[in-house]
């Protein structure tokens, strides 16, 4: 697993410029005109590769900004590219993996199982053939010799792994990742952002991670999009200037914590 999944197309042409792009993006959970919007007027440019962490207060549309993206929500206004094409283009392409909190592993199927179940849903679309093989995905995430142990028979850090190696099989440009550790004790949790990190840097995928934690957005992200709530609106962008191994010693340092108490600041005002 040494090629970065989205600088290389499965026909071999490169893609550049942005991941994903949004144009005065508004969206709801319903198509009543008389409820109001979760998410207004978000426009947003993320490049190919990029690492994006989004934290902000309950109601901000944190979840709801990733569903957009991935095309599980249509906006009531604006416009969303992924990799220049549409999200339905992307989804059906399998350009997009999808981590949520809970893994949701199918409780009757082996570790192994549970990371080729996406290889066994059928599609139309030729890019879909390129995959990575699931024992490969399951020593990247540091599962090798689980791959034919039950869910049940897992630590949640580890269940979460599967998780991870699962929306990784069918080599995604784009990984969504909604608060996939917030459940986890700190510790796991630690670690789970280091093995992130890793496999961020090792397949050069575009990562966009919601979390609750100002500490996990600054150690993750080479940028921080804070949101604003009801409804949900873009107040800032915050570039950090970190090294992007950040260990947990690291996040004791002064500048670290600079960041942390600045972004915890903004979010007071949110």
């Amino acid at each position: 697993m040494t090629h970065p999944l989205p600088s290389l197309r499965s026909d071999g042409t490169v893609i550049r410029g942005s991941a994903v792009r949004l144009e005065h993006v508004s969206a709801r959970m319903s198509d009543d005109i008389s409820r109001p919007n979760i998410l207004e007027d978000i426009s947003l440019s993320l490049p190919v590769s990029s690492f994006t962490t989004i934290i902000g207060p309950s109601g901000s549309g944190k979840s709801t900004l990733l569903r957009v993206i991935a095309g599980l929500l249509q906006p009531q206004a604006g416009t969303v590219g992924i990799l220049g094409g549409t999200p339905a283009e992307a989804r059906r392409n399998r350009q997009i993996g999808f981590v949520f909190q809970d893994p949701t592993l199918l409780p009757w199927r082996s570790v192994l199982e549970n990371v080729r179940l996406p290889l066994e849903i059928r599609t139309s679309s030729p890019r879909t053939t390129a995959h990575y093989s699931p024992v490969e995905l399951l020593e990247l995430v540091g599962l090798q010799g689980r791959q034919n142990a039950m869910p049940h028979e897992l630590s949640g850090g580890m269940r979460q792994r599967v998780a991870i190696a699962r929306a990784l099989v069918c080599k995604p440009d784009i990984i969504l990742m909604d608060e996939p550790f917030g459940a986890l004790d700190e510790i796991t949790r630690d670690k789970l952002n280091g093995e992130v990190l890793r496999i961020w840097q090792e397949t050069g995928a575009t990562i966009i991670f919601v979390t609750h934690s100002i500490s996990e957005a600054v150690r993750l992200g080479e940028r921080v999009l804070v949101l604003r709530a009801n409804p949900g609106r873009i107040e800032r962008i915050v570039d950090i200037d970190l090294p992007r191994r950040a260990t947990a010693d690291d996040c004791e340092t002064q500048t670290f914590m600079a960041y942390v108490s600045m972004l915890r600041r903004l979010l007071e005002t949110c």
